[in-house]
């Protein structure tokens, strides 16, 4: 919006004062009003008005900077917000605010009561903005002026802080405070204030007159003999700006802001690819991969065409031993047929040391008793309306309870937790081998197993590095979410936990899995999926006026009703859209593999879709009835019927 002089740059509706200290405000005490960024005369104004005078844009009123003297002046008795004070709710003194003197070629000051709340401020007044707590109904913003005093505190009923803030950082530095990550302080885009910037930060002890001029010459023996580190978009906001290039904006950052010093900048995204998927891998084509000796040639090409197509369902049998990292891909045959010779007799010993315990033994051993009880209750109900689990003396039900109870003894850490035998269901359903589905049943496990761990670290941060991931491609979602106490996406935890097993139909996970095995086009590609599926229900969430409660029945919903085709082909352009990014934080580029990360992991293995080493499973061939000694009588099952999955797929 534009007009004689000026040019309105941001606008918000939806954000309100509230007059009233009483927790319960009354609608007489709230006042609906319009939030504004405007470029006018060479200055950036931040202007409120409420709904009933913020209809004319031309009807702003431009403050000017109020002069200490005279009556305009705050008495030193008059109470005002204290922004150091954060109760649960914020509200504004219901003393009136102090008058302004408005240009009167803009209009003249407004006759109604709420009219007399408006105000306007130049950016350069700012001195800092406080954000409320998590966890409130909405998000509020309490603004601080260079004078000391505090603007009415601004509630954003329908979100659109973050939008607000993105641009202000536009015009200005926004840190930080390294005492109170809520409070940000305010900065100009020029050196010529950072000696007071320092000094309000307290980063130097010693007196900072001097400092813009030093830290200029050598930035880091100044800056590391006082604080750890600076990022790189702080250091281009001191550098004198090229010839042609605007001092308004600041530079693109090369990295992402560490710790106690956090910038807030807005990446821009270019166009989003399209993308289409191809047909899934067939037999054929994977003999052609076969060479001499049965050693599987151009890997990295065939990898790539199952991430683009999948496999034909016949073919999994044979090609998810591979990417599961029980069979190595640079194996002969005869080095596969040796190791599954000796990992068919280590899976029997597993399974004799449980088979082995007497009821006697097991009362005295909670743990394995708890474990057994566990498992016992989740396989009954694993999967049963599929045809391979389905009746109730299935075979199937007692190889997952067998197998589940051997990986008991296999990883003594981790023992079972609920969620695992989803994982092992499609795994045991393609294989149709005890031993074959055992062992590609723990390749999976160490991509996830992290999932699992009491401490929740894992799933805690790919959490985080979903909810960044999203910041950058859709902020306004995010602020939508925020807004409506959902911004922790706690309603993607199974999704991440179990890789989406209960939100596609079951041919669709068979599908799913096999393409994030490949681990292309790079580690967590769980996380894109998750993107491109909030991504398709975006405008259902935004628009219907959702609530948390309606957000979480609505993803719940979702179960079984999205097609796997069209997530992976949005999830793969959101990858491309991102890496096409010139100006990629940091830290996206660590959650996508672009960059290697800056600080050591947490001790729990990543729950990414990483490609297995083959150094994790010594060579071993495709197990067949006639050439595996199988001392189990259920160690094979051979259903009545082909495989239900081609038809269904």
């Amino acid at each position: 919006m534009e007009g004689a002089g000026y040019r309105v740059v941001f606008e918000k509706g939806g954000v309100y004062l509230h007059t009233s200290a009483k927790k319960h405000q009354d609608p007489d005490s709230l006042i609906n009003g319009v939030i504004r960024v405007v470029e006018k005369d060479n200055d950036v104004l931040l202007h409120w008005a409420p709904v009933e005078e913020a209809g004319d844009s031309t009807q702003i009123l431009f403050s000017k900077k109020d002069v200490c003297g005279g009556d305009s002046c705050t008495s030193e008795e008059e109470p005002t917000f204290d922004p150091g004070y954060e109760p649960d709710w914020a509200v504004i003194s219901t003393v009136r605010p102090r008058p302004r003197h408005s240009e009167p070629t803009r209009g003249a000051e407004p006759s109604s009561p709420r009219g007399s709340w408006a105000f306007s401020v130049s950016l350069g007044e700012l001195k800092s903005i406080r954000r409320s707590k998590p966890g409130l109904s909405w998000a509020y913003l309490v603004l601080v002026t260079q004078a000391g005093g505090s603007l009415p505190a601004l509630h954003f009923h329908r979100g659109g802080t973050r939008a607000l803030l993105r641009i202000l950082s536009r015009y200005l530095l926004l840190a930080s405070s390294p005492q109170d990550s809520r409070l940000y302080l305010v900065f100009p885009h020029d050196s010529s204030a950072l000696s007071n910037s320092f000094h309000h930060l307290q980063l130097f002890d010693q007196d900072s007159s001097n400092v813009v001029s030093r830290f200029l010459q050598d930035p880091y023996s100044t800056t590391f003999s006082s604080f750890s580190r600076v990022t790189n978009f702080f250091r281009g906001a001191l550098q004198p700006h090229p010839e042609g290039a605007s001092p308004d904006l600041p530079p693109a950052p090369d990295d992402e802001p560490e710790p106690g010093f956090e910038v807030i900048s807005c990446v821009e995204l270019g166009p989003r690819p399209a993308v289409e998927r191809a047909p899934p891998v067939t037999e054929e084509e994977w003999a052609r991969h076969v060479g001499p000796e049965g050693r599987l040639q151009q890997v990295p090409e065939l990898k790539a065409r199952i991430f683009s197509g999948g496999l034909s369902p016949s073919l999994r049998r044979e090609a998810w031993k591979f990417l599961l990292g029980y069979l190595s891909w640079e194996g002969s045959t005869e080095e596969h047929k040796a190791h599954v010779r000796k990992k068919t007799d280590e899976y029997f010993r597993m399974k004799l040391q449980w088979k082995s315990v007497s009821p006697e033994q097991e009362r005295r051993n909670s743990l394995l008793h708890g474990y057994r009880s566990l498992i016992e209750r989740d396989v009954s109900r694993t999967d049963r309306t599929n045809k391979f689990y389905e009746g109730p003396e299935n075979p199937g039900l007692g190889l997952l309870n067998d197998i589940l109870l051997t990986y008991c003894m296999y990883h003594f850490d981790l023992g079972y937790v609920q969620g695992m035998s989803d994982l092992l269901s499609p795994i045991l359903y393609v294989t149709q081998n005890e031993v074959d589905a055992f062992w590609c049943f723990c390749g999976f496990m160490e991509l996830v197993h992290g999932n699992f761990e009491e401490s929740q670290e894992t799933m805690k941060r790919q959490l985080g590095q979903l909810l960044l991931l999203l910041r950058v491609l859709d902020p306004p979602l995010c602020d939508f979410l925020d807004s409506q106490d959902s911004g922790s996406l706690c309603f993607c935890f199974r999704w991440l936990l179990i890789w989406f097993k209960r939100e596609f139909p079951f041919p669709d996970v068979l599908r799913l899995w096999e393409v994030l095995w490949t681990g292309l086009p790079g580690p967590n590609l769980h996380l894109l999926v998750a993107c491109a599926i909030l991504d398709m229900e975006r405008d259902t969430l935004m628009l219907s006026g959702f609530g948390s409660n309606e957000i979480l029945k609505h993803i719940n919903e979702l179960t079984m009703k999205l097609s796997v085709e069209d997530v992976l082909m949005r999830a793969e352009a959101l990858y491309r859209q991102l890496t096409a990014c010139r100006e990629l934080p940091h830290n996206v580029q660590e959650v996508l593999g672009l960059a290697p990360p800056t600080e050591p992991h947490s001790p729990s293995p990543p729950a990414s879709p990483l490609p297995l080493s083959p150094t994790r499973a010594p060579p071993a061939p495709p197990p067949s009835a006639d050439t595996v000694t199988q001392p189990d009588s259920s160690l094979e099952i051979l259903p009545e019927e082909e495989e239900e999955e081609s038809a269904d797929s």
